[in-house]
């Protein structure tokens, strides 16, 4: 008499032989995907959506979602994933006007791009980010929520294109 062991090998190994095929494709289109897409969640209120597919290593251009790689500092670890978008490409104008009370408003390229605050909601000084033409290879990243941590700020500053991860899709 076989012992209850020996019966669940038995029905495991003729599951795997019935349906060995569908594991093993299953297996390639998520290395495929892996590979060429992942996915985010945005756990701050700085964009619209909660979920975004990211296209690793597309080409964002001005106007589109990004995800890139944070450079450190302040309350983030380095390499955090942030999810921005791209309103400054190289060659754009950044100007900044201060507006009182140690708020700027920042323009690139003629369209506002949104206020820098003093300090964090959580009481934290905050210096400001770069002005003039952005260099060659990098980029202003921001969105449009007031408390988000974008180039308006010196901590993320203009992000380089070997920071970026590619191209961002908010999914919901």
């Amino acid at each position: 008499m076989a012992s209850y062991d020996g019966l669940m090998l038995d029905s495991f190994y003729l599951h795997l032989v019935r349906r060995g095929t569908i594991y093993l494709w299953v297996f390639v289109v998520f290395v495929a995907f892996g590979r060429y897409f992942t996915l985010t969640i945005n756990v701050s209120d700085s964009l619209p959506g909660t979920i975004f597919l990211v296209q690793k290593e597309a080409k964002p251009r001005k106007g589109d979602l990004a995800a890139f790689r944070y450079g450190g500092g302040g309350p983030y670890e380095r390499g955090a994933l942030f999810l921005k978008q791209i309103q400054g490409v190289s060659g754009s104008e950044v100007l900044a006007r201060d507006v009182g009370n140690g708020y700027r408003e920042y323009f690139v390229d003629g369209q506002s791009a949104g206020r820098a605050k003093p300090t964090s909601k959580g009481g934290i000084l905050l210096q400001h980010g770069p002005v003039g033409i952005i260099p060659n290879g990098h980029f202003f990243m921001s969105a449009p929520h007031p408390d988000s941590l974008d180039s308006r700020y010196a901590w993320v500053g203009w992000v380089s294109e070997t920071e970026l991860v590619g191209r961002a899709i908010s999914l919901f």
